[in-house]
């Protein structure tokens, strides 16, 4: 992607991510931002530059440049961009992007080539298609709140931005889809996804399940509501994740707990059993596990083949050998050199370049270079569009 020109409108997390990813693939990647700046700037902790980690997660590699979209000139400016662009990301609501000129429609007239993309909540069609949509929003629309936690509480969040974050990466996906079928032949594409459509197919299982049996999963907690025992239980020193996923794997994780009597308790034999008796067996396993500290039990349970991992904290995560050797705590170079840590990237490809990884831009960084670089103009022209409010 070392060649490809990517015209990155969106904000906040979903249409950020995704133009990341393309920057971390090699893409050059122009952040048009507001003049007032992508709203996520002013979310979360600050670094010591006084960037937002929040915008600093989605939005390393890329140039930034502000851009009122609102100025009657702004198409003096985004349309040149966008004829010499490959990809256009946006995520503003469907009538606020016809009203701006950035849907596709409009920049798919200005570039017949270009690839489109289009990020909503709620989908572009239907008599939702202009609500606004934010990730906690579609956690409690599509009923994974109504799965979350344990069964006699209330709704609980999911503790991070999954659907945003999946959206991102279904639009990378859409996005490189159009740009295979572009280098066949098909020309340009409009791409389009959301957070909606992506809530649907991450309910998976649970949804299937009351599509074709009308059973609606329950929240378990730590647990998931098919299987018995695989959830959390507290050990004498912090809490750990251990399971049985099928009746062999049960008998060997009684082995490895030191209660092989379980295993041919009539009551809890096969999975059906175990379920019908969640409420007896549960409270037994507790009080085996307080007995020991996790890594006891770890050490136990691998040895048994069973699978097992302690409920980590995220600085133990992030610290943990594992994570560091499949590269996904990196360091990204601010523009004075100074280095920063940040995420790797979720998938690796051998000729992928990932080598000079730049840290997220201040706003309008590199407005004025882009304008010379890109459009040509000089100090004066720059000036008067300046002074014009256009940016």
């Amino acid at each position: 992607m070392k060649n490809l020109q990517v015209v990155d409108l969106s904000r906040v997390l979903a249409g950020p991510y995704c133009a990341q990813l393309l920057a971390d693939m090699g893409a050059d990647v122009i952040k048009i931002e507001s003049p007032s700046g992508d709203e996520n700037r002013l979310w979360g902790e600050r670094d010591e530059d006084g960037i937002s980690c929040n915008f600093a997660s989605v939005n390393r590699g890329k140039r930034s440049l502000t851009l009122n979209l609102k100025h009657e000139a702004a198409s003096e400016i985004l349309h040149p961009l966008v004829r010499q662009a490959d990809v256009v990301v946006q995520s503003f609501l469907p009538s606020t992007a016809a009203k701006l000129g950035v849907d596709a429609a409009t920049l798919r007239a200005v570039n017949p080539d270009i690839i489109h993309c289009s990020i909503s909540g709620y989908g572009e069609r239907g008599e939702l298609f202009d609500r606004p949509g934010y990730d906690l929003m579609m956690q409690a629309f599509s009923g994974v709140m109504s799965i979350t936690g344990h069964e006699d509480d209330g709704p609980v969040r999911a503790g991070t931005s999954f659907i945003d974050m999946t959206t991102g990466l279904n639009a990378y996906s859409g996005i490189l889809t159009a740009l295979i079928a572009r280098s066949k032949g098909a020309g340009g594409a409009s791409v389009r996804v959301s957070l909606l459509e992506t809530a649907v197919s991450l309910l998976g299982y649970n949804a299937v399940a009351w599509l074709q049996t009308g059973v609606l999963p329950r929240r378990e907690g730590s647990g998931v509501w098919h299987l018995v025992p695989y959830q959390a239980f507290m050990c004498s020193d912090q809490f750990i994740l251990a399971g049985a996923t099928n009746d062999v794997a049960w008998r060997r994780f009684c082995t490895a707990l030191g209660c092989d009597e379980y295993a041919l308790d009539e009551r809890f034999v096969t999975n059906d059993m175990r379920l019908a008796n969640r409420a007896v067996l549960v409270p037994l396993l507790e009080e085996r596990f307080r007995a020991h500290p996790v890594q006891h039990w770890i050490d136990h349970f691998e040895a048994n083949g069973i699978a097992v991992s302690p409920v980590n904290t995220l600085n133990q995560f992030l610290t943990h050998p594992q994570v560091i050797a499949n590269e996904m705590v990196i360091e990204a170079r601010k523009e004075d050199g100074r280095a920063t840590k940040v995420l790797g990237m979720p998938f690796k490809v051998s000729n992928g370049p990932m080598a000079d990884v730049l840290a997220a831009p201040k706003l309008s960084a590199h407005t004025d270079a882009v304008l010379r670089e890109r459009l040509g103009m000089d100090d004066r022209r720059i000036g008067e569009l300046r002074a014009r409010g256009v940016f």
